[in-house]
């Protein structure tokens, strides 16, 4: 089976070009290219030729803490609104007025449960807004 023909034919990566360069030359393309979306020497030498910007990514050290909490907090608060759904489904199809009550009550305690975890979430956003907003 062979390969399908590419459509724009100047996207084709067809001619090599062999350069040298100094230790310290490399090491800058290599830094480069770790930290930028393309991964490989190439990818960034053909941005640099063709005179593209190159997407650099930088991850954050100190936001990985409030981050896990955060995904944590996320996690309990869905959690929460799962039971919330189903008490309230059995809240509708409840025949007697005690059951009902009980449901209620269940309920209120559950959004009960839940408002610390609110509290503490906008807490931690308000500390990452601070954060993000001095820059």
């Amino acid at each position: 089976m062979s390969r399908k023909k590419v459509r724009e034919q100047d996207s084709i990566l067809s001619h090599t070009i062999v350069i040298r360069i100094t230790a310290g030359q490399y090491k800058k393309l290599d830094k480069i290219s770790r930290e930028s979306a393309g991964k490989t020497i190439a990818y960034v030498v053909r941005k640099i030729i063709a005179n593209k910007p190159i997407t650099l990514l930088h991850k954050d050290i100190s936001m990985s803490e409030p981050m896990e909490e955060l995904a944590l907090i996320r996690k309990e608060i869905k959690s929460i609104g799962v039971n919330i759904n189903q008490q309230t489904h059995k809240f509708h199809i409840s025949q007697s007025e005690t059951e009902r009550t009980f449901h209620i009550n269940k309920t209120a305690e559950t959004y009960k449960a839940m408002e610390p975890k609110i509290d503490r979430l906008l807490t931690l956003v308000s500390n990452l807004a601070l954060k993000w907003l001095q820059k």
